[in-house]
């Protein structure tokens, strides 16, 4: 590679190539500073959180830290940013760090292999973040995460069910309580309800407003398998909460 295209970054103060120069050029110094400052942590980083840490990386936040139990399966190379036939069997959150540190070296990365529910809530300090994504597929596990979230001053994000949906442009963002059409959280409000804990305060969602298809009969597994999925939907809600982050930055 030439010198001529190695760029000071400016920011940072590095002599590296200009990673984040159109960033900068879009969001301006002193906001870039404040995402390379920025705290968020991802809890699921499947279809929809996979996806949202990626752009983070590459839109110049500097310290993620990614939460998920679960290893890389055959049936998530059709959609998860970290999937691929070289990485199945591995830990989600081990390719996926290694992933983002080879977009940003010098990202602070930190990887939790974990399950976050009633028994290890207590091991994740949220209080520490700025942003909290909500990636997380169980309804038992999302509604304890969005409760104990909404106790922080950190702010938090939420992804409703992108599962059986075919059409990226009926993505949206809402208020929780105003999300229609959405399976996921309309359990998730009886949740609440019938539970009687109820989220602290409002929060915005990405979610789907297109009436989810009828479950098919795969060649490997039956129509009870996990709900299908395609990656032009679950892309576009991780893109629409890293979008919600920028928003956010660019609004302060």
């Amino acid at each position: 590679m030439s010198q001529k295209n190695l760029i000071p970054n400016r920011l940072f103060g590095l002599n590296v190539m200009g990673y984040f120069e159109r960033a900068e050029l879009l969001l301006g110094a002193d906001r870039m500073k404040r995402l390379h400052d920025l705290r968020v942590i991802i809890f699921g980083v499947g279809g929809v959180g996979g996806w949202c840490a990626e752009s983070l990386v590459r839109t110049g936040v500097g310290h993620i830290t990614i939460v998920d139990f679960d290893d890389v399966a055959e049936s998530n190379v059709n959609r998860q940013v970290m999937a691929t036939p070289a990485t199945v069997g591995m830990p989600k959150i081990e390719s996926m760090r290694k992933r983002l540190i080879e977009i940003n070296p010098d990202a602070d990365i930190k990887a939790v292999r974990q399950r976050y529910d009633a028994d290890t809530a207590h091991k994740f300090d949220l209080d520490a973040y700025d942003y909290i994504i909500d990636a997380i597929d169980s309804l038992e596990c999302k509604a304890l995460l969005i409760c104990n979230a909404l106790l922080t001053d950190a702010t938090l994000f939420s992804s409703m069910g992108a599962a059986r949906r075919f059409d990226p442009r009926k993505v949206n963002v809402t208020e929780f309580w105003k999300v229609k059409g959405c399976p996921l959280a309309r359990a998730l409000r009886q949740r609440f309800k019938k539970s009687k804990s109820m989220p602290r305060r409002k929060f915005l969602c990405v979610y789907s407003d297109e009436t989810p298809a009828p479950a098919q009969q795969s060649q490997q597994g039956s129509a009870k398998a996990p709900n299908g999925s395609l990656m032009q939907v679950t892309a576009t809600f991780g893109l629409t909460l890293t979008a919600l982050i920028i928003d956010d930055i660019r609004r302060k």
